[in-house]
């Protein structure tokens, strides 16, 4: 038999006590605490707490109030299988409860608080809320951190003095306060301590959930105080105060409305609004949950010995697994496509005790085995491509296959000819060489043989558009990445010691002061002699072999060819340049080979010559016959070259002209004057293989050649122009970056009491002086003792080499 009778509110909370262990699933542990002065009572304000269960097994006690009742009784119904609570406000029945208990405890009179907060309501809240010395306040100290602090006294007309929880003073402005905990005269801020204490005890985030159901049925809004009754049944500071801290630590159930003199006003959200935001934080949950075990995998392959280390391909393996580390690489290159992915690195980073900083990113990748120790970021910063694409590589195995040589009826043979082939001994793709004769008359005879790639790749093709995409092929320390598909150019384009080639020759009779007599230029047949490094042309011209005498015969014709430059304006900017080779590059310790070359070698000067002689040639027959040609040229320093007539030759002179010259120009119609160079004109001609531009100047030259139309128009070749430029300049900028890395990984490893030998290029800046390491070839910046001179060696030590960080610091030995 099921009682009848009519439970009070002590009984309804007895029987919660009594049956607290079978409650607790229902009510997930909430509590409402009174204050310490009266005895506990703990009565929990939600729907889940209504369906209470009795020992009975047959019948669930539903409280309802469909009709008026006294304040005190709550008429119970009984329903089998489920219960479900529809009270008008059982908060105003507990409140009156618990405020005729606290009248019969307390001498002042109370009263009942309303959960709707009206205007007079809020302007007497309000009131109290007014900054006074001795009040208990939270304040923002920055924008995540948030304090309890005891008002101290006025500073200046706004501002105020407290004494924070940790014992510190500082000057606040009232913007930074976001509550002000009433109640309190003089509070003293040693107590700060016990009271965080105290309110952390009382803490339990699911209370919100309970009074947000029953708030937002009756579409109440709450104050910080009004809350505190509802949940504890007490208004007191540090019940208010805590539940001040619930309403502004929790942004899923309740939103605030307005603040007015530190009186926060919160409404509970829409039910809707609040499972989607649930929703969220569930996803969010899940996803923390899966970086933690992501940063398990992290913390374990950073303590791996390095052999033992996961690859590049185990980590990108797994989906998730690949997003979380493409995540990490974009951060670490800052190219993060979007925000989600810069949080998640962020969070990864954070995860593993580590601040949200690029390098961090990097590092950490480093040490987990995703990145070898010399990763080249520049590389995945400027997204280049290390790889031909499929089908351009289907083309040109194409080519390779199926082509005919359409030059065949005009291709002249000069295959009889001693042909040299000068350049540095790891390249790959030949694309010039040189031939020469003494005339009867005594004249010199050249012959420039540049490679022929457009006898194979037509214009606008997918080969061609690729090639332009690109620019030009791209030379690092480590790897090389060649504008054309690597076979093609090897084997299809590239000149080949002892084999047949294709060429476009440009062949000049010059005068005996330097200046052309004479020139043609042809489609040819030509079969390369030698193929010499610098080095080893340099070693045969010092020892003057009569049997190499076409090589002193080109040496000749370079002296010639650069007296008569100089004859014309030409300004000498030869340098000391670096150039570096590295073995095995995802080795901890690679090898460097370190190259120094000096620009003003025999045989570098003779190529040299021969290439802007070359050029010239071409501008000129371009020009002759109207053709649209990418001329360049630069114009002339306002600057006299005799300025610097007193510093000495060498790149002391080189660097000061290199600092006076102007921007090269380009025009696509006619010849400009390169005033550099000295000559009247000048196109890029003798790298097709390499270079983008000299491949346009091939299409319109051979168009030409064989009598018909030209392929590209002055304003096509100017737009096409200005597009690979910026390829050029990104190409240009990672070259550079690459070769200082590794000089600085090449300094970074020398012995520290090792001295290089270091030219004086000119003063900055009192003592501070531009250096040029002589036997590396790079320049730095350093203090150099007083007398020292322009022009002056002396001898510097390495004091810091970071190749990570480009910092590169020398001192004067």
């Amino acid at each position: 038999m099921i009682p009848q009778a009519i439970p009070t509110l002590a009984s309804i909370a007895s029987i919660i006590l009594m049956n607290k262990p079978m409650a607790s699933t229902a009510v997930s542990g909430f509590s409402i605490v009174r204050s310490a002065a009266y005895p506990p009572l703990c009565i929990v304000l939600s729907r889940h707490f209504f369906r209470i269960r009795f020992p009975s097994p047959c019948a669930t006690l539903k409280l309802s109030h469909s009709q008026m009742f006294p304040s005190n009784f709550l008429t119970p119904q009984f329903h089998g299988g489920h219960s479900t609570s529809h009270a008008h406000s059982l908060v105003d029945y507990v409140m009156e409860g618990l405020q005729a208990m606290r009248s019969m405890k307390r001498v002042r009179p109370t009263k009942r608080v309303e959960l709707v907060s009206s205007p007079e309501l809020q302007e007497v809240k309000q009131g109290k809320r007014s900054l006074q010395k001795g009040c208990l306040l939270e304040f923002r100290k920055d924008t995540q951190k948030l304090l309890l602090a005891v008002a101290q006294k006025p500073d200046g007309k706004k501002n105020w003095i407290v004494c924070d929880q940790n014992g510190v003073m500082s000057s606040i402005k009232p913007q930074q306060v976001t509550y002000i905990v009433s109640g309190f005269e003089s509070f003293d801020h040693r107590d700060i301590p016990d009271f965080l204490q105290k309110a952390q005890s009382l803490l339990d985030p699911a209370m919100l959930e309970c009074a947000w159901e029953e708030l937002l049925e009756n579409n109440r809004s709450v104050t910080p105080e009004e809350l505190a009754e509802v949940i504890y049944g007490s208004s007191e500071p540090l019940e208010s105060y805590c539940a001040h801290l619930l309403l502004s630590e929790n942004d899923i159930y309740f939103n605030q409305v307005e603040s007015k003199g530190y009186l926060p006003v919160y409404e509970p959200r829409p039910a809707i609004q609040v499972e989607e935001l649930i929703h969220r934080k569930n996803l969010k949950e899940a996803f923390n949950k899966e970086v933690e075990e992501f940063v398990k995998l992290l913390v374990s392959a950073k303590a791996s010995p390095p052999c033992s280390k996961p690859s590049k391909c185990s980590w990108l393996k797994e989906e998730k697994c690949r997003q979380w580390m493409t995540s990490l690489e974009a951060y670490a290159i800052d190219a993060c496509k979007n925000d989600e992915q810069k949080k998640t690195a962020g969070n990864i980073l954070k995860g593993m005790g580590l601040s949200k900083t690029s390098s961090n990113a990097v590092n950490l990748l480093i040490d987990v085995g995703y990145f070898p120790i010399h990763v080249n970021l520049d590389l995945l910063k400027f997204n280049i491509s290390t790889e031909q694409r499929e089908e351009v590589l289907l083309a040109a195995e194409n080519l390779l296959t199926t082509s005919t040589d359409v030059d065949e009826g005009i291709r002249k043979d000069l295959s009889s000819l001693k042909v040299y082939a000068i350049d540095v001994d790891e390249a790959d793709e030949l694309d010039d060489a040189l031939s020469a004769v003494k005339l009867p008359d005594g004249k010199i005879k050249v012959w420039i043989h540049v490679a022929d790639p457009a006898c194979l790749v037509e214009p606008r093709s997918i080969i061609d558009r690729e090639a332009m995409r690109r620019g030009t092929s791209i030379f690092l320390p480590t790897a090389t990445f060649p504008m054309f598909p690597e076979k093609l150019a090897m084997e299809g384009m590239s000149l080949l010691q002892g084999k047949l080639c294709k060429a476009v020759s440009v062949s000049v009779t010059l005068h005996q002061d330097g200046s052309i007599a004479d020139y043609t230029i042809c489609s040819s047949i030509i079969r390369p002699t030698y193929m010499l490094t610098y080095e080893s042309a340099s070693e045969l011209l010092h020892l003057g072999l009569e049997e190499e005498a076409e090589l002193r015969i080109l040496s000749e014709a370079a002296s010639l060819r650069l007296q008569w430059r100089r004859n014309q304006g030409a300004i000498d900017t030869t340098m000391i340049e670096p150039r570096v080779k590295v073995v095995n590059p995802d080795d901890p310790e690679p090898l460097i080979n370190l190259y120094v070359e000096d620009q003003s070698d025999p045989a570098m000067r003779l190529v040299s010559e021969m290439m802007i002689l070359c050029g010239e040639v071409v501008a000129t027959f371009g020009s002759t016959h109207n053709i649209p040609l990418p001329y360049r040229g630069q114009p002339q320093s306002s600057i006299s070259a005799f300025a610097f007539a007193h510093l000495p030759e060498g790149p002391v002179r080189s660097s000061a002209y290199v600092r006076i010259m102007r921007a090269a120009e380009m025009d696509f119609k006619k010849p400009i004057r390169h005033g550099i160079l000295g000559i009247p004109g000048y196109v890029q001609f003798t790298s097709p293989i390499r270079r983008y531009i000299d491949l346009l100047a091939h299409y319109q030259i051979k168009s030409f050649l064989r009598g018909e139309s030209m392929p590209f128009s002055s304003g096509e070749l100017e737009g096409i122009q200005c597009l690979v430029n910026l390829h050029v300049k990104v190409a240009k900028k990672l070259q550079s970056s690459s070769l200082r890395y590794w000089l600085l990984e090449y300094f970074r490893r020398q012995p520290r009491e090792r001295k290089f030998g270091a030219l004086i290029l000119r003063f900055i800046k009192d003592r501070t002086a531009s250096l040029l390491l002589i036997e590396v070839g790079i320049q730095v910046c350093a203090s150099v003792s007083a007398g020292k001179q322009i022009g002056d060696e002396i001898e510097v030590i390495i004091e810091e080499a970071h190749p990570r960080d480009d910092v590169l610091s020398v001192r004067e030995a």
